[in-house]
């Protein structure tokens, strides 16, 4: 793994392969460890980078507040840092969110995107109260509020099925600080509506979403991309398309890299 200083704050992430750039963007209380078995599978053919966004994994937190803009400029950091001028990049849930974040600080420096259980849209009021509970929650019972969250992200009749993936997706998760949750939560909350950059159909971007996400509205996300060019790939499943559909989802990668 590499490092780089952001802002005085370390940020640790990885670089594998070569040719055309990908940069997958894990989602909250996730890391860069999530991309495993993508790197190893993309890297035959791409160049494949993967980032702990902040107070995430091996990047330290930086500050109380992690906007969706600080991790962007924290990835444009590490694409500096590699002279790499132009990337597609995948997020999951709040990597999307920095994913669109990039997109509109660097618009030069995206070539596709893909929002893996993700949406453009700022948070509804309801989902900003979510966030406020969540982080009073966290702070009062760190183990309870981590090991819920995440077997709360798979379809119900997969908590069953993906029981040894979902320990090991809990065990890093646990490793999370409690400044690095807190201050990305506060960081959602707060983050702006960017559908109008799906609206302008300026790169190719292509929507994955589970049926069964117990996160997103399944029909109220697709709604974003009506009028778009945007491509749309549904699977039956929930929030973690990347273990819940990992063959089916390497291949749709696949074809939208190409």
């Amino acid at each position: 793994m590499k490092t780089l200083l952001y802002k005085n704050t370390k940020i640790s992430y990885s670089d594998s392969g070569t040719g055309n750039t990908i940069v997958f963007l894990h989602g909250f209380l996730e890391n860069k460890k999530m991309w495993k078995d993508y790197i190893d599978f993309f890297s035959e053919k791409y160049r494949v980078i993967t980032i702990d966004l902040l107070g995430h994994g091996e990047s330290d937190p930086l500050g109380y507040v992690h906007e969706m803009e600080d991790n962007a400029n924290a990835i444009n950091e590490v694409l500096e840092n590699l002279k790499i001028e132009k990337a597609t990049i995948v997020g999951h849930s709040m990597g999307g969110y920095v994913g669109l974040a990039f997109a509109e600080l660097y618009p030069k420096k995206i070539q596709k995107l893909v929002l893996l259980n993700s949406t453009s849209r700022e948070d509804s009021a309801e989902k900003k109260l979510n966030r406020t509970r969540a982080i009073k929650a966290v702070k009062q019972n760190y183990i309870s509020f981590v090991s819920l969250a995440i077997a709360n992200l798979f379809s119900e009749n997969n908590r069953t099925r993906l029981a040894e993936q979902i320990e090991k997706v809990k065990e890093q998760a646990l490793k999370t600080p409690l400044q690095g949750i807190v201050a990305s939560l506060e960081g959602m909350k707060i983050r702006k509506d960017r559908e109008w950059l799906l609206k302008e159909n300026r790169f190719p971007v292509l929507l994955i979403l589970g049926k069964k996400d117990p996160v997103l509205n399944y029909n109220e996300t697709i709604s974003q991309i009506e009028d778009t060019t945007a491509e749309l790939v549904s699977f039956e499943d929930g929030h973690m398309s990347q273990i819940e559909n990992k063959e089916e989802l390497k291949t749709v990668l696949q074809h939208f890299f190409e």
